[in-house]
């Protein structure tokens, strides 16, 4: 298989992180790519017609994207541990996902609007609005984060692929502040093989 990346993407590291927890890197071939909303990839128009990151090449030279069903994918391959098959433990799962998820959303586009626009152009009530979606989904997570269920699933690889996103990116607005459950859990699973072998650069 084949996995077009970018190692300072938190989806891709969810995949990544998927990835090692199924057994499956050592079959995955990583193919650097890059790109922005304002500068997408147009090389990867022909396997990702969103010309996004990640896309998986399967060995049978079908794509695959994104990053939530490529992990669902490897789940497949591997047994099916990560994302429960049925009833309220799934919906619980694939909920506290789509949370993080959109706290990754929100995160990258603050980084855009901070980064890729030009000063001038910059909106700044955009940039509030989505770090008031980011903090709010933190808050959500410090209050349930020690209800999570003893495995180790793909919310919870999604949630170490996003902490580890704001320490990287967004070291100047640190995100540890008032949740002392959060930064303990997360303490705890950054110690993870898969999570140490994805830190981003």
């Amino acid at each position: 298989m084949k996995l077009y990346h970018s190692t300072a993407s938190p989806y891709v590291r969810k995949v990544l992180m998927t990835a090692w927890e199924c057994g499956l890197a050592s079959r995955i071939e990583l193919l650097p790519a890059s790109g922005t909303p304002a500068a997408p990839n147009r090389d990867m128009a022909a396997r990702n017609p969103l010309m996004k990151i990640p896309t998986l090449i399967r060995d049978d030279g079908s794509e695959l994207y994104d990053s939530i069903v490529i992990c669902e994918y490897f789940d497949s391959l591997a047994g099916g541990t990560l994302f429960p098959p049925a009833g309220e433990a799934r919906w619980q799962v694939l909920r506290r996902h789509a949370l993080v998820d959109g706290l990754l959303d929100s995160a990258l586009a603050v980084r855009y609007e901070t980064v890729a626009r030009p000063e001038p152009l910059r909106w700044q009530e955009w940039i509030d609005g989505h770090s008031a979606k980011i903090d709010n989904a933190l808050d959500a997570l410090e209050r349930e984060v020690d209800a999570l269920p003893a495995a180790f699933q793909i919310d919870q690889i999604a949630l170490v692929a996003a902490l580890g996103y704001l320490d990287f990116r967004f070291a100047s607005r640190p995100w540890r502040p008032g949740r002392p459950k959060l930064e303990r859990w997360f303490a705890r699973l950054s110690e993870r093989e898969s999570a140490k072998r994805t830190v981003p650069t």
